[in-house]
């Protein structure tokens, strides 16, 4: 049996990642509908469990320490939202996953080189690329990764 929820889950955590690291250091309103798509209430106004789904997995990387926010705003999204320290060294850091083809740096400065190496390029290259065996390879392999620089 497929558990598609868990394929859910890590397509909502990469998407909260490049979301966050576009902007960061700014804090920012994070809507989950920017995550994981509009919502759909039942007739009761509740939300939809995808919704509430995508809702749990940006408060779950804000319970382990990726990010940080201020308050909850009617579980539609994070107020004052920004990555935390270990988010964003675990993002900016070379990645070590080896689960994408390699990109090709020749001919590139050293700078942007380095860059197309790093956890963030990672992800963005399996959600643009990849399958959802590779963004689960991809976010496993980010969520497995010891906090850097001891705290």
């Amino acid at each position: 049996m497929a558990d598609l929820h868990i394929d859910d889950f890590y397509r909502d955590v990469a998407t909260t990642f490049l979301r966050l690291y576009a902007i960061f250091p700014r804090k920012t309103i994070l809507y989950v509908e920017d995550i994981c798509g509009p919502d759909q209430p039942d007739e009761f106004g509740l939300h939809h469990p995808r919704f509430q789904a995508g809702f749990s997995a940006m408060v779950w990387l804000a319970e382990h320490g990726y990010l940080n926010f201020q308050e909850v705003i009617r579980a539609e999204a994070l107020d004052q939202a920004v990555l935390s320290r270990r988010g964003f060294l675990l993002l900016s850091s070379r990645s070590e996953a080896g689960l994408a083809e390699p990109v090709t740096t020749e001919g590139l400065p050293p700078s942007v080189a380095e860059r197309t190496q790093t956890n963030i390029a990672l992800l963005r290259k399996v959600l643009r690329e990849g399958s959802s065996i590779e963004l689960q390879k991809a976010v496993s392999y980010l969520l497995s990764q010891p906090p850097l620089g001891g705290h």
